[in-house]
């Protein structure tokens, strides 16, 4: 008798860098239907249009500085998710 399948891995891409990830190693940048900017850290997603950024210190670096999530969310960051994603960029892994 068979067990039951496995279930899919969920895949994400990071919008800097391109590469292809499952979707829990990366980090959630959302803009929510009110039009705020956020990150999104929950288990369950936030509603909303969003883009993923590798936890890589490159990735989070061009995407406080770059016009990549800008262009992705339609809108522009707030200082405070740059001054965020900066900071978890330079923090220890």
């Amino acid at each position: 008798m068979k067990g039951p399948r496995p279930r899919p891995v969920p895949m994400r891409q990071c919008s800097v860098c391109g590469a292809q990830r499952p979707k829990r190693e990366l980090l959630r940048i959302v803009r929510t239907p009110q039009g705020e900017v956020e990150i999104d850290e929950g288990p369950r997603t936030r509603p909303g249009r969003g883009a993923y950024l590798c936890a890589a210190g490159a990735c989070l670096t061009e995407g406080a500085r770059g016009r990549r999530l800008r262009q992705r969310l339609g809108v522009e960051i707030p200082e405070a998710v740059k001054a965020e994603l900066m900071r978890r960029a330079q923090a220890p892994a």
